[in-house]
């Protein structure tokens, strides 16, 4: 009795021990912030996966670790927003958009809190995916991106372009809050940006991206701007088949 007694103190404090000391791998093993940690943990396929933004709130998410459908070079990508068919309904309301919606297997938003506390003590880039009906693939990629606490707005931080072909549709947004139908921070004194075109973003005065419009289907000149747009690549007309946006640190 005694000997199993010792025997389960042992393996208590070998376990504890290295969160104690402030040891990192065992937390990261247990607890991965991103993907990135899902990654150094031995998962190298794309996927589902749980991450922890914080210590105490799981989270299912989509990671890119480098799979051809995407042609990412390599991986450790957390899959933050992700349209593909026109299956999951993006026109929603503020709690929505803050708590994250929709499929990690196929089209949704993991949320603007999770982007808060992933961004706020890691230094990330941002990576999207661009791709139309007739299978061409572009991509814009950016050095710095962070998302503000609820308090500032879930304001956007997006510098240090790199072009993959798609153009520089988001330099426009920099430093603006998050809007939706139901909360209007943009800063067009005309209306709601949310509104007007049908979709959620970090609006200016309005948009050159829309990347959570009306799933058009291609192009469609019938009302200006409302699809999943980027304006730098195929104009205000065209609802691309394929958008994607995802983080990963910087090292």
């Amino acid at each position: 009795m005694i000997g199993a007694v010792v025997s389960v103190i042992s393996v208590f404090w070998t376990l504890l021990l290295p969160l104690l000391v402030g040891s990192t791998p065992i937390s990261q093993e247990l607890f991965p912030t991103d993907c990135s940690d899902v990654y150094a943990n031995g998962q190298t396929l794309s996927g589902v996966y749980t991450i922890y933004p914080t210590a105490d709130t799981p989270v299912q998410v989509y990671c890119d670790m480098g799979c051809l459908e995407s042609k990412t070079e390599d991986g450790n990508w957390t899959v933050f927003q992700r349209r593909m068919d026109g299956s999951v309904n993006f026109y929603r309301p503020w709690g929505h958009y803050k708590k994250g919606f929709g499929n990690k297997y196929g089209e949704y938003w993991l949320g603007l809190e999770n982007l808060y506390q992933l961004t706020r003590n890691r230094k990330y880039e941002l990576r999207v995916d661009l791709q139309d009906f007739d299978g061409v693939s572009v991509y814009a990629q950016y050095s710095y991106f962070s998302v503000e606490s609820e308090a500032e707005g879930y304001k956007l931080h997006v510098s240090g372009f790199i072009n993959g072909g798609a153009g520089d549709s988001l330099e426009f947004i920099n430093g603006q809050k998050f809007s939706t139908f139901d909360k209007d921070q943009d800063l067009n004194e005309e209306g709601n940006c949310a509104k007007s075109y049908l979709g959620a973003f970090w609006y200016n005065k309005c948009h050159h991206a829309n990347p959570n419009g009306i799933y058009l289907w291609g192009r469609d000149a019938t009302h200006f701007a409302i699809g999943n747009v980027w304006h730098h690549w195929k104009g205000y007309d065209y609802g691309l088949k394929f958008i994607t946006m995802k983080i990963r640190p910087v090292s």
